[in-house]
């Protein structure tokens, strides 16, 4: 399936969801509330031009590109979250609307009847509170994304690392979602905070882009600039196949940047020695080719006297790594739920949402909250980060 064909059949499922969804907005911020008819005109059309600019916005963003899509991606992503967050708002409503009908079933009379002047005022109070709720959580999450990443400082023991390994610093990017949102001058800050960071190897643990090569080589070009002892070593992630995926490693081996496709190598540093492992994104082979994860090919061959450390995008990959006794595992892709409480959801499909963790007592794995966002430029309870790990000597 072509990224054109599963764009389109997204926008397609998604465009349903979205019905359903500002139907709902409607009954809750407009029909129940029984605003004087100029209000209920003009509360209808702005739902049906936020939701009908977001599903245009986000085809244009997807599908097109250019300019149309940097013009229009922007306002649909923002509303995305901000839609997001009303619906959380609005759902806390619903609980104090089914508190309200219950007490009012006991202590309203026989019939458990509801005045409906009470009805109108309770659902233009909790309305009203659901917008206020969702701006201001909104501008707190925008804001948020707009500041620089948190440069997070790990310390990852290792068992029986060589003394010449002992404070190895490895710098994690992932997820950084280079797009109609996120574009070259951000890129631009986020080189100069790794090169600062002076690491003996750079990680791309996947899904930096969302978009072709055509619409955004400019915007991905300050990573050649990426400085490290070793190189820079890159993983795809998933959105890497939503936006072609073969011309994504040509550019970023015309970069400099060396992607590890099922693939190991062997990183000498002062006499001593670890392997480097990378494997592709867990959902790749469904785009065909000669796509898709094969760790047992990358760990083919390797001296298990050798620390290991395997770039893998998903977190989930942890199982396999531990059945081959690797050390490490850089992932990304739950970018630490970006906006709470969406790590909830996420603890559902991956093993670890975010941080460092010891997993089946052997292998260790780091997942990171990502660097940049997806969708919504939007960061709430979850902070977006650029790594530093650094590997230490363990007993």
């Amino acid at each position: 399936m072509s990224r054109y064909v599963a764009g389109a059949v997204f926008l397609l499922a998604f465009g349903a969801l979205l019905f359903v969804v500002h139907r709902w907005i409607w009954l809750r911020l407009i029909h129940d509330p029984a605003w004087p008819a100029p209000w209920a005109v003009a509360g209808r059309i702005a739902i049906f031009v936020a939701a009908a600019g977001m599903l245009l916005g986000l085809a244009a963003s997807r599908l097109v590109g250019g300019s149309l899509g940097q013009a229009l991606g922007p306002p649909a992503f923002i509303w995305m979250g901000l839609l997001f967050l009303l619906l959380l708002t609005l759902g806390g409503g619903e609980l104090v609307r089914l508190a309200h009908g219950a007490w009012a079933r006991l202590f309203s009379g026989e019939d458990g009847a509801v005045d409906p002047e009470q009805r109108v005022l309770l659902a233009r109070a909790l309305g009203g509170g659901a917008i206020l709720s969702a701006a201001a959580l909104g501008a707190t999450a925008l804001r948020n994304a707009a500041e620089p990443p948190a440069v997070v400082r790990v310390d990852v023991p290792i068992a029986n690392l060589p003394a010449a390994l002992d404070g190895f610093r490895v710098v994690q990017i992932s997820d950084l979602h280079v797009s109609a949102m996120i574009r070259r001058p951000e890129v631009e800050r986020i080189v100069a905070l790794a090169n600062a960071q002076q690491a003996d190897l750079v990680a791309l643990t996947g899904d930096m882009m969302d978009g072709s090569v055509a619409a955004l080589r400019d915007d991905m070009a300050p990573i050649a600039d990426l400085l490290s002892r070793h190189g820079t070593f890159f993983v795809t992630g998933n959105h890497e196949y939503y936006s072609g995926a073969d011309e994504w490693l040509a550019e970023l081996r015309r970069l400099g940047v060396r992607p590890l496709r099922n693939e190991r190598v062997r990183v000498e540093h002062d006499g001593a020695a670890l392997e480097l492992l990378g494997i592709d994104d867990w959902s790749a082979g469904r785009f065909g080719g000669d796509h898709g994860p094969d760790l047992p090919r990358a760990a083919s061959g390797r001296d298990p006297a050798l620390p290991s450390v395997l770039l893998a995008h998903q977190p989930r990959a942890v199982d396999e790594a531990a059945d081959f006794g690797l050390d490490l595992v850089l992932s990304g892709h739950t970018h630490g739920g970006q906006l709470w409480p969406f790590g909830m959801l996420v603890r559902l499909v991956q093993p670890y949402v975010a941080g460092l963790h010891l997993h089946r007592g052997r292998t260790r794995i780091y997942v990171s909250r990502g660097t940049g966002s997806w969708g919504p430029p939007m960061r709430l309870l979850a902070r977006h980060e650029l790594t530093v790990l650094t590997l230490r000597s363990a007993a």
